[in-house]
């Protein structure tokens, strides 16, 4: 993550809307929308037809329609009785922070089923995440029993628990081969309600997509037994009682509104089984979602609580955090916890993770690592270029916002977040010594960036042959002519190390250019990134450039 103009790239976002497809502690939509849900990305923000969370803050009265009639359920046997008798409702209370609406105490419920005499069940780790209280409603019982969480994996969206109490029914896993066709029922407690509820459907799909908001398993179920909010952890069971798999998302968006997600029980099971030992799987102790703000600028995983104890709490992340980088990875940008997930899955849960953090209550951007280094302030390039107002009357001195594009070179290999203004690019690469070297340019006008000061531009190459150059030459050799400079610094971010220099007064103008020149981990190559800045809208365009910029090497 490069460094971020954190006063006015938060006061950006904050004007703005976040873009999510699930809410947060607060709960869900699974083929409805119900209060507390939020907007849900469009098709060109995320994927097409992501599931939604499902869920519920708060109880409800609404029944759950398609449930089996009594002559259904007998024909099935008596495995359907079973499944009532061990599908329980959860609700966790506590602290959560949502995107739209901000920091609330209340409570979210969801579902879940025994596994063990003893009190063990199964759920979703968004269901339980960062609860202050969590407490279980035993089918057959008046009042709810505590429970404590065993462990949790955020990329499998799973969740143990441990009842108080013991001698519970149980159920029971599924080991026949799955097929599509196969008769189905979905079991639970949507909308808060505390009466049991059970639909019927089918196995639509055995191997459909898992990447959502808030979750990354490689492959779910898909089935047509309706759900509701609510209904997440609850068993997807057959006609003999045995789970198929945990419900954990409904459709919500394009055309799968009538079809739902489910968490095979083949991979959960040795998830769980891990689990129920007391260890995390995939896990930092987040419950979040990941977001995106309205000018695709600025993504990343939304913190709507924080389990105590975890590497998040140690490292003081709070409710309302957004993380927007991870082992120099960028967090969300397609959407999803792909990203966040991987590189959990190449590293120890125990390792130092570099993170950098968006902290919206203190107007800040912050780094530091998981499991070592603990949150601080980050430099802002553009904070440091403002300190040199520009000139009056000089260039264009407007100072609207600017929306951002992703713009890659002609050889895929450079990537940045630029103004959409900057609409005059050049992305072939330029010629070396001993070839070519990847490069991006852009600019309002890319003739007058390269001749005059008196507009904005970019230009961002990376070299091969450059990995083992002295930072120090690199910039002399980039000084741009008739500027003024205020000094070298060292520059360092969860991806490059290296210098900048920034420049004031070019041209006897109030025109300002910074330059970065950086290299990654092993030295393999070099990348050098000029920014001119004429007006106080190209400071935010400063830091967001240097935020995204990236190689595909690195």
């Amino acid at each position: 993550m490069k460094h971020t103009n954190q006063r006015r790239l938060v006061a950006s976002m904050i004007a703005g809307t976040l873009l999510v497809a699930a809410c947060g502690g607060s709960g869900g939509s699974d083929g409805e929308s119900g209060a507390d849900s939020t907007e849900t990305p469009s098709a060109d923000s995320g994927p097409v037809d992501t599931p939604a969370r499902t869920q519920e803050t708060g109880p409800a009265t609404t029944a759950t329609d398609d449930a089996p009639t009594t002559e259904d359920t007998e024909s099935a046997g008596g495995g359907l009785d079973d499944v009532a008798a061990a599908t329980i409702q959860i609700t966790a209370q506590g602290t959560f922070s949502d995107p739209e609406f901000g920091a609330t105490e209340g409570s979210g419920a969801g579902s879940g089923f025994i596994i063990d005499e003893a009190g063990i069940a199964v759920t979703n780790n968004h269901v339980v995440a960062g609860a202050g209280l969590l407490q279980v409603l035993v089918p057959g019982e008046d009042a709810p029993r505590n429970a404590q969480i065993l462990g949790v994996s955020e990329c499998s969206d799973l969740a143990v628990i441990d009842i108080e109490g013991d001698g519970f029914p149980t159920l029971d896993w599924y080991d026949g081969e799955l097929q599509p066709g196969l008769d189905i029922y979905l079991a639970g407690y949507p909308l808060g309600d505390p009466e049991y509820t059970l639909t019927r459907g089918i196995v639509s799909k055995v191997s459909a997509g898992g990447e959502t908001q808030w979750a990354s398993v490689d492959s779910v179920l898909e089935h047509d037994a309706p759900g509701q909010p609510g209904n997440s952890g609850g068993p997807v069971v057959t006609a003999d009682g045995d789970v198929v798999g945990i419900h954990y998302a409904g459709g919500g968006t394009g055309t799968n509104t009538e079809q739902y997600f489910a968490i095979d029980a083949e991979e959960a099971r040795g998830i769980v089984s891990t689990l129920s030992a007391g260890s995390d799987v995939e896990s930092l102790g987040i419950n979040g979602q990941t977001v995106t703000s309205d000018d695709g600028s600025v993504y990343g995983l939304w913190v709507a609580g924080v389990t105590s104890g975890s590497p998040a709490d140690s490292l003081e992340l709070q409710p309302g955090d957004i993380v927007t980088r991870l082992e120099g990875v960028s967090i969300g940008a397609d959407g999803t916890m792909a990203d966040y997930c991987d590189v959990l899955r190449t590293h120890d849960s125990s390792d130092a993770l570099a993170v950098e953090v968006l902290r919206y209550s203190t107007e800040e951007v912050l780094s530091g690592e998981f499991n070592g280094s603990p949150l601080e302030t980050s430099f802002s390039f553009a904070e440091e270029l403002d300190e040199t107002s520009l000139e009056e009357g000089d260039a264009d001195s407007g100072t609207a916002a600017y929306e951002y594009v992703v713009v890659t070179d002609a050889t895929g290999l450079l990537t940045v977040s630029i103004p959409t203004a900057w609409s005059d690019i050049d992305g072939a690469a330029e010629q070396t010594d001993s070839g070519e070297a990847p490069t991006i340019r852009a600019s309002t006008d890319l003739e007058a960036y390269q001749t005059t000061w008196n507009v904005p531009g970019i230009y961002f190459a990376a070299s091969g042959e450059l990995g083992s150059a002295d930072p120090n030459v690199l910039l002399d050799s980039f000084a741009p002519p008739d500027c003024t400079s205020t000094g070298r610094e060292d520059y360092a971010d969860a991806v490059f190390t290296g210098l900048f220099e920034a420049f004031e007064d070019c041209g006897g103008t109030g025109t300002q250019v910074l330059n970065v020149v950086a290299f990654p981990t092993d030295a393999a190559y070099a990348v050098v990134v000029s920014v001119q800045v004429v007006t106080d809208a190209d400071l935010e365009a400063v830091d967001t450039i240097l935020r995204t910029f990236n190689t595909t090497e690195g």
